[in-house]
């Protein structure tokens, strides 16, 4: 299975247009993301996504917006006028995340998901998650399993691996 997630920035702003036929829409925008190395430039990528998702990519995306994709890569043969071939990768988007200043997330989804759990609201404070002792409930009393709290916001450091999707 081809599924890549990508954390970039979006370094130009997204751009709608439409099938030859005028029956899908289409949105492109290229993002930018840190190369493996520190010494090593930042690597830049076409993002493409289609239908529904195109729409929301270019109503809702902007220049700057730092983004988690997720999607399927593929490389692509372009005839250059210098008279060679080059090969250039794409990523055609399935879902998009904002990354907000905050640590919060927005997400944009080309189909629903049936039985996805929703994303911690951009509105709950500033929590940090604690532990608390185990008590074993009385026979009588319901037992209830708390759900993790994420952070939203804050002087800490953000943990991108510790933000849920």
């Amino acid at each position: 299975m081809n599924n890549c997630i990508l954390m970039a920035e979006i370094i130009q702003e997204p751009q709608l247009r439409y099938t030859s036929d005028n029956q899908m829409q289409v949105a492109e925008m290229m993002v930018e993301f840190p190369g493996s190395r520190p010494e090593d430039p930042p690597a830049r990528l076409k993002v493409v996504g289609w239908g529904g998702l195109a729409q929301e990519i270019q109503a809702n995306f902007h220049q700057g917006d730092r983004v988690i994709i997720e999607g399927r890569l593929s490389m692509n043969t372009v005839d250059r006028p210098e008279g060679f071939k080059e090969k250039r990768a794409e990523l055609t988007a399935s879902r998009i995340h904002r990354i907000g200043v905050d640590a919060s997330l927005t997400t944009v989804t080309a189909t629903p998901v049936s039985g996805t759990p929703p994303a911690p609201s951009a509105a709950a404070p500033n929590r940090t998650s604690t532990s608390t002792p185990a008590v074993k409930p009385k026979a009588s009393e319901p037992t209830t399993t708390k759900a993790p709290v994420y952070p939203t916001g804050g002087s800490d450091p953000v943990d991108y691996d510790e933000i849920p999707f």
